[in-house]
């Protein structure tokens, strides 16, 4: 099953992540298929950036994210257009 969720990088207790679509069974951190956004808690505010359009491609052919970042996307949603 392909899953869409977080990949850790950055330093030590200066954590940044990428958000990416994987496989389920590889590990957190190792192989993906395409990296999709990247979300930075550090940073004030919080920055999270996410291409909705590749989200949504995966999304269509079964990609399920994960819990966390389900949470993320409903945290940020995307901005509309006026």
């Amino acid at each position: 099953m392909v899953t869409i969720r977080l990949a850790r990088h950055g330093s030590s207790k200066s954590p940044f992540y990428r958000i990416v679509v994987t496989d389920h069974r590889n590990k957190r951190d190792g192989r993906h298929i395409e990296n999709i956004g990247t979300f930075d808690p550090n940073e004030t505010p919080v920055r999270f950036e996410l291409d909705r359009t590749r989200l949504a491609y995966w999304s269509e052919r079964g990609a399920r994210p994960s819990e966390t970042v389900t949470r993320l996307i409903k945290r940020h949603p995307a901005p509309t257009t006026a």
